[in-house]
């Protein structure tokens, strides 16, 4: 049985920048603290979800570590730009081949 909120699994918080992991465990901190009050006021009705969110938090802060380690990859978001500007660079020198070839002809 897992607990924890299902967009917080540890695959998916491989994928997410620093940045925004950090906003998350900002957000996540904010709603245990809601949490908190509301168990305080008996007004809480669902007792597990403190529980889910402090394992999501224990998760966040295990991701940061770990990158702080080295052990987990940091997600690079320009890895896909350098990839399009290779292929761009690549489909450049083919056009201009066979336009040479084609003024060599004329």
């Amino acid at each position: 049985m897992a607990i924890g909120s299902k967009e917080l699994t540890p695959s998916n918080l491989d994928t997410i920048d620093s940045d925004r992991l950090v906003d998350e465990l900002r957000k996540a901190k904010e709603e245990l603290f809601n949490l908190r009050f509301q168990s305080a006021t008996g007004q809480l009705d669902s007792h597990g979800r403190i529980r889910a969110v402090k394992r999501d938090i224990a998760r966040i802060y295990t991701v940061i570590r770990e990158r702080e380690l080295g052990i987990r990859a940091t997600p690079v978001a320009a890895a896909p730009k350098a990839a399009e500007k290779k292929t761009k660079a690549a489909a450049a020198p083919e056009a201009t081949a066979s336009e040479t070839t084609a003024e060599e002809t004329n």
